[in-house]
């Protein structure tokens, strides 16, 4: 699926670039990567997992508000991650990270899957992926 398909499909909605949700979802990004490193500090890393998941989520967000996008289901974000990555705006590492971050969240919430090393690998890459987004954003 691609991004003209998402929209065509209603899993993406055309919205004005708003610099005040931008700056919000950053805001989400940050709270829950605080949130993910006091968990991992507290040795609850099923909670650093999906925490750090939600920072990566928000992260992306303000990607696709920032290009005129809002999802309305969160596949169609990792759609246009992977149209970033064709149009030779984003590594494709990026996108990997953040298909890994969604499994490990999965695993985290459903299936009660999770360890010390799997939530400061997800929180490292979340780390990265927040600045990598926040370098796309354009104001």
């Amino acid at each position: 699926m691609d991004v003209k398909k998402c929209l065509e499909k209603g899993f993406l909605k055309r919205v004005k670039p708003d610099k005040m949700e931008i700056k919000k979802e950053l805001s989400e990004s940050k709270n829950d990567m605080e949130d993910a490193k006091n968990s991992l500090k507290n040795g609850k890393y099923k909670w650093a997992i999906i925490q750090a998941y939600y920072s990566m989520f928000h992260s992306a967000r303000t990607v696709l508000v920032s290009n005129g996008y809002r999802e309305r289901k969160h596949f169609a974000i990792t759609i246009v991650l992977e149209h970033l990555v064709r149009s030779k705006k984003l590594e494709s590492y990026f996108v990997d990270d953040f298909k890994a971050a969604i499994f490990a969240r999965e695993e985290a919430d459903y299936s009660s899957v999770y360890s010390k090393e799997r939530a400061e690998q997800i929180l490292t890459a979340a780390e990265e992926f927040a600045d990598r987004m926040e370098k796309l954003v354009s104001f």
